[in-house]
C-alpha cells in the first residue's frame, strides 16, 4: 500500500491550505485518521485512509481561539466598535478574533512583512503595520488612537512591548496580552527545546509580569487565565487582562 506525510495529504485533499497549516491542525487534535487523532504532521500514513478535520477553523490562526478565551472568560471584555492595535500580528489570529468580535479597526503591527492572512489583508476594517517594531511605536504612530491592545510576541519580553502599548493607547484602555513563560523566564530554566515544565516557574514569571504593569504602568489586573491551546512546542501559556485607568 502506498504511503505520504500525513501533512501533504491534508494540503492535497483540501482540508488544509498549507503543510504548516496542517501542522498546526495536527498539533491542536483537530485531525482525525481513520477516525483516530494523529499526533505527527509528519507520519506516513496509507493514501487511501479517511482524513477528517474535527471542525472547521473558525480563526486564521490558532491564535484566534487563544484570544477567544479570554473574551469567554471575561465577559466585561469588549470589542465592539473599538479601534484595535494587535501587536505581532503574524498570520492574524489575534485580529480575525477582534474582527469577529465586532472591531471597528484593527492596526496589525507585525515586525515581519506579508505574513497576514489573504483574507484578513483584503479587509477594509484591517489596516497593516508591517516591518514595525513594537517596542518602538510613539504617539502619533498610529493615524488614531486605539483603545484595546492585545498582543501575541515571541522572543522578546513583554517588559519590553507593553510601556510602548502604555504610550500608544487612549484614557483608559483595554489590554489583553498573551504571557510566554519561556521568553519571559532565565534562560536556565527552560529546556534545551525551549519547554518550561516547571509550574511553579510558570507562575512566577505570570505574576512577574503581571506586577510590572500594576506597579510601572499603573494598569488595573482584571484577570488571569491559562491559554486553551498550548504553543507549539508544548508550552502551557496565559492570558492577563488589564484597564488602563482614566
Amino acid at each position: 500500500m502506498k504511503r505520504a506525510r500525513l501533512d501533504l495529504l491534508l494540503v492535497e485533499r483540501g482540508l488544509a491550505e498549507s503543510r504548516e497549516k496542517a501542522k498546526r491542525l495536527v498539533l491542536a487534535g483537530d485531525v482525525l485518521v481513520d477516525g483516530r487523532p494523529a499526533t505527527k504532521a509528519g507520519h506516513e500514513i496509507p493514501v487511501d485512509s479517511a482524513l477528517t478535520i474535527r471542525q472547521p477553523e473558525r480563526f486564521v490562526g490558532r491564535g484566534g481561539f487563544k484570544l477567544e478565551e479570554a473574551f469567554l472568560r471575561f465577559p466585561q471584555l469588549s470589542a465592539r466598535e473599538r479601534v484595535c492595535v494587535d501587536i505581532g500580528a503574524s498570520t492574524g489570529g489575534f485580529t480575525d478574533c477582534l474582527l469577529q468580535h465586532g472591531a471597528a479597526r484593527v492596526h496589525a503591527v507585525d515586525v515581519g512583512k506579508a505574513q497576514l492572512h489573504h483574507r484578513l489583508a483584503a479587509d477594509p476594517r484591517v489596516i497593516i503595520h508591517d516591518a514595525c517594531n513594537a517596542r518602538h511605536l510613539q504617539p502619533g504612530d498610529l493615524p488614531e488612537t486605539p483603545s484595546l491592545a492585545v498582543a501575541d510576541v515571541s522572543f522578546i519580553s513583554l517588559r519590553l512591548i507593553l510601556p510602548a502599548l502604555d504610550r500608544i493607547l487612549a484614557v483608559p484602555a483595554d489590554i489583553v496580552a498573551l504571557v510566554k513563560p519561556q521568553f519571559e523566564a532565565e534562560r536556565h530554566e527552560v529546556s534545551h527545546r525551549g519547554v518550561i515544565r516547571d509550574p511553579a516557574i510558570r507562575q512566577r514569571v505570570v505574576a512577574a509580569i503581571r506586577d510590572f504593569a500594576e506597579s510601572t504602568l499603573h494598569w488595573q489586573t482584571q484577570g488571569i487565565c491559562e491559554s486553551p491551546i498550548r504553543g507549539p512546542a508544548g508550552n502551557v501559556e496565559f492570558l492577563i487582562y488589564w484597564k488602563k485607568p482614566s
